[in-house]
């Protein structure tokens, strides 16, 4: 019975994650003829973008690498090194976004929003709040491989506080993983501590809501924040608004947020560089990239909630060119 019952939630997954991708790759796929059409797209004078875009839109990542491996063989060149030297802008970054494997993708933009004057901390946030345990231990690796770095001491060196306490804190990869089973009197009890830390006194006790926040599992958190809004008469969301400022708010916000609803955080994320004056290109190249094969058929729903017009609608409207052709593939039909 506990198999068959294993059987039905694995192809239920299985569905939900096939539903979910923009992006699914080619079935008859053959890495050596669509390298050969990248090399055609760049070699001589000019380049070919739309053969560039009909090629790398339209595979998976791990088709891509199988590209990138048989450009390598066939013509002894690297392809992203190719392509940045063909490329410009925001069309490029994009490109050159998609030929990273996930994890080295997810470490460079840690790096490159700690590098050079300034760190944004909202990148970080981002990418540690809303990565399970076991993709923050391969991120953590890939960054080291990449870089030769430690993440964690480079996250110290660029942050401070309780925002730097509770970044360590996720990198640590300490929250429990999810299951069925919620113990509601440990539930109850997390619940009264935060309110203890916070509603109930002056100032805030900060270091409990990190400790709660990082460690507990989605499903014991939803009941934490449910027991939470009985307590203190409103919900975790508002108390924290008016008990932090600042990052640490954007990353106590960004836990419940993905605890709630990832997919409602990743379009809330994409409406916020979407709307007003300019666009945040590289929110939305990364939220495209790293969610395309993942669930944004799932995300458009609630960006069209948030938004009052479709995805695609609002990406048509705010890109250009090649930049704006190549979004969209990934993006799909709302």
């Amino acid at each position: 019975m506990v198999e068959g019952l294993g059987k039905i939630f694995h192809s239920i997954s299985c569905k939900s994650e096939a539903e979910g991708r923009s992006v699914a790759g080619t079935l008859h796929f053959n890495a050596a003829p669509d390298a050969q059409t990248l090399y055609n797209a760049m070699k001589g004078l000019g380049t070919d973008e739309q053969a560039i875009i009909d090629v790398l839109t339209k595979r998976s990542n791990v088709q891509r690498q199988e590209i990138a491996k048989s450009f390598k063989a066939q013509f002894g060149k690297d392809l992203i090194e190719s392509l940045k030297s063909e490329l410009s802008g925001n069309f490029e970054r994009l490109i050159v976004a998609l030929m990273y494997p996930p994890f080295k993708y997810d470490a460079k933009e840690l790096y490159d929003a700690m590098k050079g004057v300034g760190t944004r901390e909202s990148v970080i946030i981002e990418i540690l709040a809303s990565r399970t345990k076991a993709q923050i231990k391969e991120i953590i690796k890939a960054y080291k491989e990449a870089y030769g770095s430690d993440l964690e001491q480079d996250i110290k060196s660029e942050t401070s506080g309780y925002l730097e306490q509770i970044l360590v804190c996720l990198l640590q990869g300490e929250r429990d993983n999810a299951t069925l089973y919620v113990d509601t009197a440990l539930a109850l009890q997390d619940a009264e501590a935060l309110y203890a830390a916070g509603e109930k006194i002056r100032g805030t006790d900060e270091i409990q809501f990190i400790t709660i926040l990082c460690k507990r599992s989605a499903t014991h958190l939803m009941k934490v924040f449910e027991e939470y809004q009985k307590l203190a008469g409103k919900s975790i969301e508002d108390s924290i608004k008016s008990e932090t400022r600042g990052s640490l708010e954007d990353a106590m916000l960004a836990i419940v947020k993905c605890t709630r609803n990832i997919r409602c955080y990743f379009a809330e994320r994409l409406y916020n560089a979407l709307k007003g004056a300019g666009t945040d290109d590289g929110t939305l190249i990364r939220v495209l990239v790293s969610r395309s094969e993942v669930d944004l058929n799932l995300i458009k729903p609630e960006f069209q909630r948030i938004a009052g017009k479709p995805l695609s609608t609002m990406i048509s409207e705010d890109t250009s060119g090649d930049y704006k052709t190549a979004l969209m593939n990934l993006c799909g039909s709302d």
